[in-house]
């Protein structure tokens, strides 16, 4: 198996329901990856290292997603200089306290920030294939593979609609 190149890491292993979707979409493009778990506040040398060293180990992309307080994303923007992308996940709040906490970041530390839960881990593991794309161009031959069977999918549910309104007519 291929060394990763993206790491999926979650403050909690109860994260771990929502970050997996992020990991069946690196399945699904062929992307080598790992998950981890760590956390600023109660494992901050752990958060630390992972990322002081995730350049030496050809990491390319983080994907963290975290709940409440959710400061995991930031900790490791501030100590790495590779793209980390947070997917805010609801723990309470509705998981605003997360998405605030991911996307008010202090100039000079930026983090991608997705969407709260699923739909964010998902788009998270989409823009990380975008960022490695740009320098693999069979990645960005599947990612324009990708985009065009969404658009297939959004033209057939197009037309069942429009045939289903025909015949209830």
């Amino acid at each position: 198996m291929p060394d990763p190149i993206v790491i999926i890491l979650m403050g909690s292993d109860h994260d771990f329901s929502i970050m997996k979707e992020a990991g069946d979409i690196l399945d699904s493009f062929g992307i080598p990856y790992e998950y981890s778990v760590a956390s600023a506040h109660r494992s901050p040398q752990k958060t630390v290292d992972l990322a002081k060293t995730a350049e030496d180990r050809g990491i390319k992309v983080i994907i963290v997603g975290a709940g409440k307080a959710a400061h995991l994303a930031g900790t490791v923007a501030a100590w790495t200089t590779i793209p980390v992308l947070g997917v805010p996940i609801d723990a309470s709040l509705g998981g605003l306290d997360a998405l605030l906490s991911t996307v008010q970041m202090p100039e000079g530390v930026p983090v991608g920030t997705m969407g709260i839960g699923k739909s964010g881990a998902k788009n998270g593991a989409l823009f990380a294939i975008q960022i490695l794309a740009v320098s693999d161009p069979d990645l960005s031959l599947k990612l324009h593979q990708y985009k065009a069977r969404l658009a297939r999918e959004v033209d057939e549910k197009d037309r069942k609609i429009k045939e289903n309104r025909r015949l209830s007519v």
